[in-house]
């Protein structure tokens, strides 16, 4: 007969029979009478009162009875504290039992009796085993001391067990590792900042040595382990990389996708264009498709882990897209995440299978899978711009068909295609107006009521279409009442004369007869528009629309990352980072993906990188060649920036500019001036002349008396630092998803500023600025973080100055004033180039005594010496004289003796005026030719 016979019992008195059982001579009975204390506990029966006479059977060599009596204490010992201290003395003599079963049993029950008067007594026994000579005491070991942290983390810490547990990383049995790694992740999950497992390169190497011998929960634990260490560089994310692909064979699922995460990881520390990183991306995809043969449930997790996997790496399934067909019998959760995959995975190449697919699908029965096939062709027609005519095409076809709800989710699909594509496809506005009786959705009647007003002036009848939309105004949702508001306002603006009626109704009703508070503001906000400044009203109403794009439901990048370092866990099939979903997630720590430690992304336009982010110790003596051009903009350091002290400028000064070529004017006599021109150091001002111009009244400043073109030793007219150009559009709204970026260099009070214009014509909000330059030839970096702090709404805008200093690595550029920027935010990284005007490098303290001007122009080679003419300077009449020629800052050392310009330019009244320069450096003149014409011109 079978234990059930234990489950059977209701006599009464059962409790002393028991115990009189539990103290009989004959073991056979005990052993019963514990069985059925045992099965009295299961289902419920209060058999505490028995304790005494159970824990006096702990002491007989029958391990069913040990283990009996120990499941009993286990459930019991909580409730009765005082009485479990009984049991210490047999456990301290059971962990030292000739029998490892026994041993391991009596370490694994005081693990799990959570009283604390007991956990003192077991530190020695614990201690004992975790030197333990038999591996299976051991690996049980190692898995109390988890527990007894969590009963009382002080007391473990105190006693020296978390570094018992360290040494048995490096114990030879694989499970007893195995055990410890995963007894160590458990403690430091509660203690994210501290490094207990204390991951080094000689312990990585003890883990994987382990992970090919031990079982396949043991091999999860590592494999976890092993995700979270950074190796130290490409060679060792390498060497990792190929001891763990062997992994992704096995048959265990969970070990699959372990392995998949320290892979994803470690990927992105290769560089893009090797050989063993598009090896490791071809071995990725076999595994991932083969967990799609297993049972549905599994392929659900599969098929969540694998979404993560394509938006952060899509190239490891591009091939593999008939995988993530729909079959017939799979369940409704399935077949809409393999939906979703395909979409992301559609390219110009599969296009035409997916879209069979596609229109395949949009027969099927099941409406919500019906209705998200119509959504996904619509999502290939944005993705794939190619393939937008025959989108258009087959959502046509289906509209044919005039099944209600697929006309409806074709409707909805085909305005974000006008919106993606404008002025391409409203010739088929036609055919979409002859099913307007049909749509019953909110969605659907809004879209059409969308189109009408937008394409108003090619829609003849548009009014009257609008209007009959009026009738049941206020039947209809408040999605499609805002959109007619605003498609009859379009129309007006569009039609004034035909349509005055028609808009006064609607604002009528939407101010007037309506309670909903949106609709009556908006109402009353196109009312005042129209009634005061219809010019502006058409500006706001008919303004160019925001892109859309099909990246609007990928998951948000810093959250993407930190979900595939949790692939394989809850994380990944409900895409939340554990703290959204786990309570009391103090303890638990957000993850990210390592930062590359060399290369960039393939189409990144700033190429292969050399050694990134050099400290000022590092930084090179030498300008490097034009090989080595370009730097490393992915890896953006998102914390804020050192902030190194601004180093003092060279007193080297400014020199006074003279015309006609210096040499020729002096004659070669050092002495005074001649004849009845001006002295140097004095100048003509006519009457004229502007106050900007004008010498400095400040008597601190001692300026010669001459104008000072660049205004960098004057507080008067403009701004210390001069003329700034207009802001000029860096990075295009087209080019970055959405964000624009305008912006001009300045230089106030001695300090260089970036200022820039931050433009959201995406529909979604931005957040997670960061900003990064290219190492360029003047060592230009950011002093502070992007500041950027609140979230940047949709057709958002907001400027920003960013102090800017010169103090970064040294890379000659061409132009040699080009700056290479990559711009981060919570959508993407996109990258820009622009010019640095010579103008805000130039510093105020830079006057020179005119001797050592005199000496300096000397000692540098006449074949240096190159002339410029200055057209079209539309000075005032008179005669001018500018002292602008200031040093650029002497912080880096590659340009410090760069910029000795002539000086002491006359400019007489209007036409072409020369300009001589010397440089040490000469292929640098033009480029401070470009300063004094920019700044003459303007």
């Amino acid at each position: 007969m079978t234990d059930s016979k234990y489950f059977t019992t209701n006599k009464k008195g059962e409790i002393f029979e028991l115990k009189a059982e539990l103290n009989n001579e004959k073991k056979e009975k005990r052993k019963e009478a514990v069985k059925k204390v045992i099965a009295a506990m299961t289902v419920g029966k209060d058999v505490s009162s028995l304790f005494p006479d159970v824990v006096n059977c702990m002491q007989t060599d029958n391990l069913e009875l040990k283990k009996l009596v120990y499941l009993y204490l286990m459930n019991y010992a909580k409730n009765q504290p005082d009485m479990a201290i009984m049991a210490v003395n047999s456990f301290v003599k059971d962990c030292e039992d000739p029998n490892p079963l026994i041993r391991a049993l009596a370490v694994r029950t005081m693990g799990c009796i959570r009283v604390d008067k007991i956990t003192e007594y077991l530190c020695e026994p614990l201690r004992k085993c975790l030197k333990d000579e038999d591996p299976y005491v051991r690996k049980t070991a190692a898995v109390c001391v988890a527990k007894l942290h969590d009963i009382n983390a002080q007391m473990v810490e105190d006693q020296g067990f978390l570094d018992s547990l360290r040494d048995l990383i490096a114990d030879s049995n694989p499970m007893v590792v195995a055990n410890a790694v995963a007894a160590l992740s458990e403690i430091s999950e509660s203690h994210p900042n501290s490094n207990l497992l204390d991951l080094n390169p000689q312990n990585i190497n003890k883990l994987i040595t382990a992970l090919n011998e031990c079982t396949e929960w043991g091999q999860i634990f590592i494999l976890d382990c092993l995700s979270n260490y950074n190796p130290k560089d490409e060679r060792e994310a390498q060497s990792i990389c190929e001891r763990v692909t062997p992994r992704l064979s096995h048959a265990n699922s969970a070990v699959v996708l372990s392995a998949v995460k320290v892979l994803m990881k470690f990927i992105e520390l290769l560089p893009k264009d090797s050989e063993y990183y598009n090896t490791i991306l071809k071995k990725l995809a076999p595994p991932l498709v083969t967990l799609l043969s297993g049972e549905p449930e599994v392929q659900y997790v599969a098929l969540r882990n694998i979404n993560l996997i394509v938006q952060k790496r899509p190239e490891i399934l591009k091939q593999e897209i008939k995988v993530f067909f729909v079959k017939y019998n799979d369940p409704i959760y399935v077949k809409l995440e393999k939906l979703d995959i395909m979409i992301r995975l559609a390219s110009q190449a599969n296009i035409a299978q997916v879209l069979a697919e596609l229109k395949e699908y949009a027969t099927e029965v099941d409406v919500d899978f019906v209705r998200k096939a119509v959504r996904a062709i619509g999502r290939c027609a944005i993705k794939v711009e190619q393939s937008a005519e025959r989108c258009v095409s087959t959502l046509l076809d289906l509209i044919q068909t005039k099944v209600n709800y697929v006309v409806q989710e074709a409707i909805v699909v085909i305005r974000d295609i006008f919106r993606k594509y404008p002025n391409k496809y409203e010739s088929i506005i036609a055919t979409l107006c002859e099913n307007l009786d049909s749509l019953d959705e909110p969605d659907a009647r809004a879209a059409m009521i969308w189109i009408v007003g937008e394409y108003a002036e090619r829609i003849d009848n548009a009014d009257e279409l609008l209007e009959s939309f009026l009738d049941g105004f206020h039947d209809e949702s408040t999605q499609v009442q805002l959109t007619l508001l605003t498609a009859i306002v379009k129309l007006f603006l569009k039609k004034p004369t035909d349509t005055q009626e028609l808009v006064q109704q609607v604002l009528s009703l939407a101010t007037q007869d309506s309670d909903n508070p949106d609709l009556r503001d908006r109402g009353y906000i196109y009312w005042r528009l129209l009634s005061t400044d219809p010019v502006a009203a058409k500006e706001v109403v008919l303004s160019e629309k925001p892109l859309i794009s099909e990246e609007t439901d990928l998951i948000e990048p810093t959250l993407l990352d930190e979900l595939i370092c949790h692939i394989g866990s809850l994380a990944s099939v409900y895409h939340k980072p554990p703290n959204a979903f786990v309570e009391g997630s103090h303890g638990i720590h957000r993850k990210h993906l390592p930062m590359q430690l060399g290369g960039v992304e393939p189409d990144s336009p700033v190429g292969p990188t050399t050694t990134a982010n050099l400290t000022l110790e590092q930084q090179p003596q030498v300008i490097p060649s034009q090989g080595d051009l370009l730097g490393d903009l992915l890896n953006l350091d998102l914390g804020p920036p050192v902030n190194v002290p601004q180093m003092s400028s060279m007193q080297m000064g400014a020199v006074d500019l003279l015309g006609g070529g210096l040499d020729s004017l002096l004659g070669g006599d050092l002495g005074g001036p001649t004849g009845g021109s001006p002295a140097v150091g004095q100048s003509f001002i006519p009457s004229s002349v502007p106050a900007t111009f004008g010498p400095s009244p400040t008597p601190a400043v001692s300026s010669s008396g001459l104008n000072d073109l660049f205004e960098l030793s004057t507080g008067i007219g403009m701004a210390a630092g001069g003329y700034v150009a207009p802001k000029a559009v860096w990075l295009p709204a087209v080019k970055a998803k959405g964000l624009e970026i305008a912006g001009t260099f300045s230089r106030r009070q001695g300090h260089i500023y970036m200022d820039m214009n931050f433009t959201n014509k995406a529909l979604q909000h931005m957040t997670d600025f960061a900003i990064q330059f290219n190492k360029n030839s003047f060592g230009v970096i950011p002093t502070t973080p992007l500041p950027i702090h609140t979230p940047l709404m949709p057709n958002q805008s907001i400027d920003i100055s960013l102090p800017l200093n010169t103090i970064g690595p040294v890379m000659k550029m061409e132009p040699l004033n080009n700056l290479q920027v990559a711009v981060k935010n919570s959508i993407d990284v996109f990258y820009f180039s622009c010019l640095i005007p010579l103008s805000v490098l130039f510093v105020e303290d830079g006057k020179m005594e005119r001797q050592v001007f005199l000496a300096t122009w000397k000692d540098i080679p006449n074949e240096n010496e190159l002339q410029f003419q200055v057209k079209e300077c539309h000075l005032n009449a008179g005669m001018w004289t500018i002292s602008p020629a200031h040093l650029i800052p002497g912080t880096f050392p590659h340009y410090t003796d760069l910029y000795y310009a002539a000086s002491d330019t006359k400019f007489v009244k209007e036409g072409p005026h020369q300009l001589s320069l010397k440089c040490r450096a000469p292929e640098v003149s033009h480029y401070v030719y470009q300063v004094y014409d920019t700044l003459l011109k303007n």
